[in-house]
């Protein structure tokens, strides 16, 4: 038996994956414990899971204007570097007490890697997101630089200022959540280990199933649960495309924030939270931004995207989506009905689309997920010990 100690923020897209491996680990008889915010880390991982409370910033308030270098220095300045901070003393009070075998650190919980290489634990990285292996500070070196002295004093502050390696990517071991069919054919290292999505099995939940026609398209709408302030004219003009061709096409939106004023109808069902994983079973299409656990969850299920990123990794992801020919990207803060539905139109019509998705989805099930991902944990700790 081993310890492994999941470190992890509080982003649903980054926990989620890693519910699915924790699960694994602990019925093979493993020990499995959390380092974060305990009510969350709980939500998702269910109130049994052993979970050390670390402090974190308050929730991270984005100038929605905020766009490209700007934006990628917003988040490093006033996310990555104060959530590293914040976590650090709870990771180690952690460590001290549960005396894991290998630190499994969540890619942006930086604290993790940096509190492990200081204390000589061994540690995996988690790679929940595909946009972490694209070139992302290519043609920006002055990002670069800066992003790299801000590790360098936060690795002087919590970790070991001896070490010089990116500590985004553990030297020794990367669970990477993907596939190169989606990340893309690349140069990686030999500790990157492509595992595929590691789906975490949700509850359905209460939902009218017998709203769907069966004779009509389903369309997903979902924008996740961190962009609810800025989503009201896109998930509109989502609506107002689909009743446009309500003869042959429904929609199903997520809506948690409560923006769309406009009632549901025969062509447009808009609910606070809808069971995913289950109406991807039955969706033709879904129109999103980019996510990547959303993203990942539909070439899962073959289903092609319209991808509309807003911020973050999205316009990565985004990219990596069009390339691989599975779906069709429009500008979320510009693209109205007619656009919107254009695109629509050709992921619904046009074969290609559908067949890039299904490769992709077949190169996740090819990868092994979860299991695949315990087991390349396994064989690390066997290794480091």
């Amino acid at each position: 038996m081993s310890r492994f100690l999941f470190v992890v923020p509080p982003l649903v897209g980054h926990v989620n994956p890693t519910v699915s491996v924790a699960a694994e680990l602990a019925g093979r008889g493993h020990r499995v414990a959390w380092a974060g915010l305990p009510r969350f880390v709980e939500e998702l991982a269910g109130p049994e899971a052993e979970v050390f409370a670390c402090e974190i910033p308050g929730l991270l308030e984005r100038p929605t204007e905020l766009r490209g270098a700007a934006a990628l220095q917003f988040l490093w300045q006033e996310f990555f570097v104060p959530l590293a901070d914040a976590m650090a003393p709870g990771v180690e009070r952690a460590v001290r007490e549960f005396g894991p075998d290998v630190i499994v650190s969540d890619q942006q919980t930086l604290a993790g890697a940096l509190v492990a290489e200081r204390l000589g634990i061994p540690y995996v990285t988690s790679s929940t997101t595909s946009a972490e292996f694209s070139d992302a500070l290519d043609g920006m070196p002055k990002i670069g630089e800066w992003v790299a002295s801000l590790v360098s004093e936060l690795r002087d502050r919590i970790g070991d200022p001896a070490r010089t390696h990116d500590p985004r990517f553990s030297p020794d071991l990367v669970l990477a959540f993907t596939t190169p069919e989606l990340a893309g054919e690349g140069t990686y290292g030999d500790e990157v280990r492509f595992v595929g999505p590691a789906l975490t099995r949700r509850p359905a939940g209460d939902f009218p199933w017998q709203w769907l026609d069966e004779d009509r398209s389903t369309v997903l709408v979902s924008l996740g649960t961190a962009n609810t302030d800025v989503g009201a004219r896109f998930l509109a003009e989502c609506a107002a495309a689909v009743r446009e061709r309500g003869r042959r096409v429904q929609a199903v939106i997520a809506d948690p924030g409560g923006v769309l004023t406009a009632e549901s109808d025969t062509d447009v069902l808009v609910l606070p939270h809808i069971p995913q994983l289950a109406l991807l079973e039955r969706a033709s299409a879904v129109i999103s931004h980019a996510g990547h656990n959303t993203v990942a969850e539909s070439l899962w299920h073959g289903v092609p995207l319209v991808v509309a990123p807003i911020r973050d990794d999205q316009p990565l992801v985004a990219a990596q989506v069009t390339a691989a020919g599975a779906g069709v990207r429009v500008r979320f803060g510009r693209s109205g009905r007619r656009q919107i539905g254009a695109a629509l139109d050709a992921v619904l019509e046009e074969t290609q689309y559908r067949e890039a998705a299904r490769a992709i989805g077949a190169s996740f099930r090819a990868a092994g997920g979860a299991a695949a991902a315990a087991t390349q944990l396994e064989k690390f700790a066997v290794d480091r010990r």
